[in-house]
C-alpha cells in the first residue's frame, strides 16, 4: 500500500476502535467500518487492526487470521475489492420456489457474472446470500441498501437501469 493509503487505513482503524472499543466484540463492527469505507477490508487492514487492537495495554490478543476468519465468514464484510454497486440476491427456498432462480439466471445474464464475480468496469458485484428477511416478498434482491421484493426476470433491467 501506498503512503497516504496506509495513513488512511490507520486513521480509520483508530477511529474504529475508539468508537467501538477494544473487546472481541467489537471486531466485527471494526471490520465492517474498514469495508465500508473501502468497499472491502485489505490485507494491510487486518495487520493494522491487529496491530493497534494489541497494543495500549495489551488488553486483546488477536492475530490477523482471526480477523479474516470473521471476516470471510460474514457475507456483509469482503476481503477482496467489490464493484460499486453491489447485489445480493436471497437464495433461500421461499425466494427459489417463487422464481428466484429465474430472476438469478437473469441477473448472471445480463450482467455476464457468477455468483462472487465483478464486472470488469468495477461497476457490479453479483453474490448470493441466504436470507435477506424478507421471505414473503420474494423473489428479494438487494443493491447497495436498496431493496426490492416481488421481483421478476422482466424487472431486472429497468433496477440495474436505476443505478446508471
Amino acid at each position: 500500500m501506498s503512503a497516504l493509503i496506509e495513513s488512511d487505513v490507520a486513521a480509520l482503524v483508530q477511529a474504529a476502535i475508539e468508537k467501538h472499543g477494544r473487546n472481541p466484540d467489537a471486531f466485527i463492527p471494526i471490520l465492517s467500518e474498514v469495508n465500508h469505507v473501502f468497499g472491502h477490508v485489505p490485507g494491510d487492514a487486518f495487520r493494522e487492526i491487529s496491530r493497534q487492537l494489541n497494543i495500549e495495554g495489551g488488553r486483546v490478543n488477536v492475530v490477523e487470521s482471526q480477523l479474516y476468519g470473521l471476516a470471510s465468514f460474514y457475507d456483509m464484510i469482503s476481503t477482496k475489492p467489490r464493484g460499486r454497486h453491489v447485489i445480493k440476491f436471497c437464495e433461500n427456498a421461499p425466494c427459489h420456489v417463487v422464481g428466484g432462480k429465474a430472476v438469478w439466471d437473469t441477473l448472471q445474464e445480463t450482467l455476464n457474472l457468477k455468483n462472487g464475480e465483478t464486472t470488469p468496469d468495477s461497476k457490479w458485484t453479483l453474490v448470493t446470500t441466504s436470507c435477506l428477511g424478507l421471505c414473503s416478498v420474494g423473489p428479494v434482491l438487494l443493491v447497495d441498501d436498496d431493496m426490492y421484493g416481488n421481483v421478476t426476470p422482466e424487472q431486472v433491467t429497468d433496477i440495474l437501469e436505476r443505478y446508471e
